[in-house]
């Protein structure tokens, strides 16, 4: 796979706004970086976005992220591995990234919002907006896992 075009290159103030977006996202959210390196990760194998999912992945094992949950991510309904917490996260992230065109039921959005309250739900909407928004741009270029390890320290996180 070559990489197609770098829309930071073509498109460099709107790609730093991007940036600010998930900077501030995670800055100003209490939830925890754990479950958003999972749902960046989850949200990245739903979009097959092979670069961020690499990336988020590596992410999650440098914070000490366990190997073998990383490989239950595709699977997590049938996982005893999360938490009802991570379960209600990632159910909330499916319905936000395959919006059918009929919004989100209503028993998702009363189950999330018990979990998480307001504020929290409402991070995790924007933290699930900004992942699906890095997809969408990384994905249609070709943009290559790994290619970005240097930049993001993720260099000396070994896997395989």
């Amino acid at each position: 796979m070559s990489q197609r075009l770098k829309p930071a290159q073509f498109s460099a103030a709107q790609y730093e706004k991007m940036a600010a977006l998930s900077e501030a996202t995670r800055a100003n959210s209490t939830l925890e970086t754990s479950l958003l390196h999972l749902i960046d990760a989850r949200v990245s194998q739903i979009n097959g976005c092979a670069f961020c999912l690499d990336m988020h992945i590596k992410m999650a094992r440098a914070e000490g992220e366990s190997e073998l949950r990383l490989h239950h991510l595709a699977l997590w309904h049938d996982s005893p591995l999360f938490s009802q917490r991570e379960k209600i996260a990632f159910k909330w992230a499916e319905a936000v990234t395959l919006l059918t065109g009929k919004g989100i039921a209503e028993d998702i959005y009363q189950e999330a919002l018990g979990e998480f309250g307001e504020k929290d739900l409402s991070d995790l909407t924007f933290a699930i907006a900004s992942i699906n928004s890095w997809n969408r741009l990384a994905a249609p270029f070709n943009t290559v896992p790994g290619s970005a390890d240097a930049l993001f320290g993720l260099d000396a996180v070994k896997l395989g």
